[in-house]
């Protein structure tokens, strides 16, 4: 998505949707990790893969499924 696209899908989040994001993020990340340590990678894979966890979270679809931060 290019700026003006970006600026034009933005929102506004409320506190409730920036800590549901937050969590979702989070949760990604343990499981990104847990994932990589049971399949045998090293500590620095296991944090990669809880990194890419984290940037391959579809941050608007978790905003759809929390859209009012209930």
């Amino acid at each position: 998505m290019n700026d003006k696209e970006e600026k034009k899908h933005s929102t506004s989040l409320n506190t409730e949707q920036i800590e549901y994001i937050r969590n979702a993020c989070i949760e990604a990340a343990k499981e990104g990790f847990m994932d990589a340590s049971m399949s045998g990678l090293c500590m620095e894979g296991a944090i990669e893969a809880a990194i890419g966890s984290i940037q391959s979270l579809d941050i608007h679809q978790k905003i759809k499924e929390n859209p009012k931060g209930d």
